[in-house]
């Protein structure tokens, strides 16, 4: 909004009103063109000002998207090492597992070995005392039997011959009543 120049009274007394409305003129033209200047001056120097701000947030952005991306990397790199520090102890774990379970399974083997071993043991004891027992056993029958068949042979002897001895008696008896 342009300011009219105003010159005092006496100026116009002095110079005339013609010389002093040219010269309220020429000051509002050249107001008007200082203003104007101004203006231009003004938005060169804000466009200047933008450029420098958008490229300034250009340069934060950019310098944001890398600090992003090497914050990302970072990020993915300590994953990655902390991923691998878990599968090396999962690792390390199922071995030992495994070992465990591989140890016992050993000792559980020993163990089943040695208690086969034993009850072979007893059951060859038990065979040897059994066939030793039914060897006394079979020894102690054929005496037993030796000695019944002894026993029957001997009252077989006594029965035939009292059986003998009585027919032989009767037949005589007969005889001498007959004769």
């Amino acid at each position: 909004m342009p300011v009219t120049a105003k010159l005092s009274r006496k100026f116009y007394e002095v110079f005339g009103d013609e010389i002093a409305n040219e010269l309220v003129t020429w000051f509002n033209d050249v107001d008007a063109t200082y203003r104007s200047d101004l203006r231009e001056l003004n938005e060169l120097n804000f466009a200047r000002f933008d450029a420098k701000v958008e490229q300034r947030f250009a340069e934060q952005d950019a310098r944001l998207e890398r600090r992003f991306a090497e914050q990302d990397v970072k990020w993915e790199r300590r994953f990655a090492d902390q991923d691998a520090t878990w599968e090396r102890r999962f690792a390390d774990q199922d071995a030992t597992w495994e070992q465990r379970f591989a140890d016992q399974d050993a000792k559980w083997e020993r163990r089943i070995s040695q208690l086969e071993a034993a009850v072979d043991r007893r059951f060859g004891e038990a065979d040897a005392k059994l066939d030793q027992v039914a060897t006394t056993l079979r020894a102690e029958m054929r005496t037993g039997f030796a000695e019944q068949r002894a026993d029957l042979l001997r009252w077989m002897f006594v029965y035939w011959g009292s059986s003998v001895v009585t027919t032989i008696g009767l037949v005589l008896l007969v005889l001498r009543a007959v004769t």
